[in-house]
This record gives C-alpha cells, sequence and structure tokens, in this order.
C-alpha cells in the first residue's frame, strides 16, 4: 500500500509539472505528447501549448483592463480600476526615472509591460493546483500547466528579448566601435590585457539573460512544487498550509516581477551609457 501510495504522489508530482507539448515525434510524427518521454524525443522545436496560450492571454488581458481603464479615465473621483492603474503607472514612472539615466522613451512602456504582463503570469499561480488540470481532463487534454513562468523557455524568450535589446541600444548609441572598445578595454585600458577583458565583459554579458530567466524561473518552479507538495497532504493539512503559503506568495509573485523589470531598466541603462 505504501510502495502504491509512492507511486501515486509521483505520478501526480510528474503529471502537474508536465507541460502540454505539441511537435513532430519520429514515430507518432506530429501530435501531442502523451507522456514526459515522448515530449522529451519530440526535440527542440516542440511547443509548450499551455504556456504559449496561457502567456498570450495574460497579454489580451494586460491590454484589456489597461484599454478599459482609459476609456474609463475621469478627473472626477476615480474608480477602483481606473485608481490601480495610475498608481502601477506612477511606480513604474518613478523606476524608470531613478534608474534609467539615458534618453529613451521606450523604456518606460517597455518596463511597465514587462512588470504587468510578469505579474499576471505570476498571479496564476495563486489558482489551485489541481483545478485547471480536472478541468481540462475532462475536456480530453492530459495536460494543463497554467503558470507561464514556471516554463525555463518562456523565462529565457523574456530574457533573450532584453539581451537583443541591450546588444541593439548598446550598438545604436556607442556605435559599433565604440560597444567593441568597451568590450575590449574595460575594465583594463591597456591593448595587452585585451583577451583577458573580452572573456570577463563577454561573459558578464551573456550572464545577463541566463541570471534573469534563471531567477524568476527558479523561485516560480520552486513554489509550484511546494503547492503540489501541499496538495499531496491530508485535508485538513491542506488548508492549514495552503491558505499561508499562498498569501505569502503572492509577495513573492509581485516581488519577481519587480526584479525582472528593475534588471532590466538596469541592464538598458548601461547600454545607453558612454564610457
Amino acid at each position: 500500500m505504501a510502495a502504491g501510495n509512492e507511486v501515486s504522489a509521483t505520478y501526480y508530482i510528474q503529471h502537474h509539472l508536465q507541460n502540454l507539448t505539441f511537435g513532430h515525434h519520429p514515430v507518432n510524427g506530429w501530435s501531442l505528447a502523451s507522456t514526459s518521454a515522448e515530449a522529451t524525443e519530440m526535440g527542440f522545436w516542440a511547443i509548450h501549448l499551455d504556456t504559449m496560450g496561457w502567456s498570450i492571454a495574460m497579454g489580451v488581458l494586460f491590454l484589456w483592463l489597461f484599454r478599459k481603464a482609459g476609456k474609463m479615465a475621469t478627473t472626477g473621483v476615480p474608480g477602483g480600476l481606473q485608481n490601480g492603474v495610475e498608481m502601477v503607472i506612477e511606480f513604474i514612472e518613478n523606476l524608470t526615472r531613478s534608474t534609467f539615466h539615458g534618453q529613451n522613451k521606450n523604456i518606460a512602456p517597455l518596463a511597465l509591460t514587462l512588470f504587468i504582463w510578469i505579474l499576471l503570469m505570476n498571479s496564476l499561480k495563486i489558482i489551485p493546483v489541481d483545478y485547471f488540470p480536472v478541468l481540462f481532463a475532462k475536456l480530453g487534454v492530459d495536460y494543463m500547466k497554467i503558470v507561464p513562468t514556471t516554463d525555463v523557455n518562456a523565462t529565457l524568450g523574456m530574457a533573450l528579448g532584453v539581451f537583443m535589446l541591450i546588444i541593439f541600444y548598446s550598438v545604436k548609441v556607442k556605435g559599433v566601435g565604440g560597444f567593441a572598445r568597451e568590450l575590449s578595454l574595460t575594465p583594463f585600458n591597456h591593448w595587452l590585457l585585451i583577451p583577458f577583458n573580452l572573456l570577463l565583459e563577454i561573459v558578464s554579458l551573456l550572464v545577463k539573460p541566463f541570471s534573469l530567466a534563471m531567477r524568476l524561473f527558479g523561485n516560480m518552479f520552486a513554489g509550484e512544487v511546494i503547492f503540489i507538495l501541499i496538495a499531496l497532504l491530508p485535508f485538513w493539512a491542506i488548508w492549514l498550509l495552503d491558505v499561508p503559503w499562498a498569501i505569502f506568495h503572492i509577495l513573492v509573485v509581485t516581488l519577481q516581477a519587480f526584479i525582472f523589470t528593475t534588471l532590466t531598466v538596469v541592464y538598458l541603462s548601461a547600454a545607453h551609457e558612454h564610457h
């Protein structure tokens, strides 16, 4: 009986951590993966449909909420939605002004988009872990992992987007020669130390997107695993532990969105600086 419970618990954890994967399988062709092994065999170009779907849905929700707040905006007594949107915009505006030292009108909208989008995706974690997997199972869908930021593919995708912006603005502001000189003559301004400087600066540059992605993914994934483990406990223990952990996680999901956004603004500010 203990062995059976162990198998059931293992299956439960693996099931809730498995993405709905679509790709080309060597045997089954283009299909949905029915096991984690099949998902692995589909290779690099397989798509996590749940990650893509829920991240797009949160992006649409973000646009809808802010559009609705804009249409309902009034100079009189503002409603709750308008108050909330204005507070977030003011918060991001202050963050950008204190952190970004260049001249670029696109940084504040980018920071606002990242913060709200990541916050909405992270907030899906507050929904009970069994709710959507059970609901979609009734519709014939085997797997449904609804928190996009618990998928390293999503966090790496956002981080690579930030990395491309860093490279783009570094070249645009400093020029190809200026950016090359920054990489080769920093921190030691001597031609003999160019190989050492290049090694340090390139590693430092590549670490930025990796650290952005893994920090967000690691915190969200760890929180998801804990929610799943709590769901395996007896009913009384679930209510004893799940509610406090969910309340604590409200802080975590907000903090992780803030950290990702702040570091993005800091990195882009450095890309605009002339040394």
